[in-house]
């Protein structure tokens, strides 16, 4: 977890390739959650956020944390219709794709770039990156972890047997 001191801007699994060191010169103790010791409302904010959601009760965006991810506005636009994705459901790149283009007056729009968008999404399970899957039956990716994306989904009800997972 990271924050800026007023909002997060990352939660993500330590060994992500994009993770931000807890000890680089950008951060100081308070913006880490280790450095802050949970004193930051934030952390607090985040941690029950969390908790509610791995004890199943559905914790909506309106009861996380204030978010403050770094990226692109394209990549917000995807961060955003990412947080549209309910519960228990899954959503293709795809299907992200051509909402977006229609949001955008119909341009077509690659599943690839929404994929890349997706990618990097610094703020993860409240932002439910986990939820969006390739077309058929393919899975998609999660920062190199598909077994805790399995978790995730398998957690919310989804029915994973429709997937094609890695063994």
């Amino acid at each position: 977890m990271t924050t800026d001191g007023k909002a997060l801007t990352e939660l993500c699994l330590e060994d992500w390739w994009w993770a931000a060191p807890a000890t680089t010169a950008s951060t100081t103790p308070a913006t880490t959650e280790a450095g802050a010791a949970n004193a930051l409302p934030v952390f607090r904010q985040t941690k029950a956020w969390l908790n509610a959601y791995f004890a199943d009760e559905h914790p909506t965006l309106d009861s996380a944390p204030p978010l403050s991810a770094q990226g692109t506005p394209f990549q917000h636009e995807v961060w955003d219709l990412i947080t549209e994705i309910p519960y228990g459901q899954t959503v293709s790149y795809g299907a992200i794709a051509a909402e977006l283009a229609e949001r955008r007056g119909g341009r077509r729009m690659a599943a690839q770039a929404v994929g890349g968008a997706v990618k990097r999404n610094p703020i993860t399970i409240i932002v439910p990156c986990h939820r969006v899957v390739g077309s058929g039956r393919s899975f998609g990716g999660y920062g190199g972890h598909l077994d805790v994306k399995a978790e995730l989904l398998d957690l919310e009800g989804v029915d994973l047997s429709r997937f094609d997972l890695p063994h």
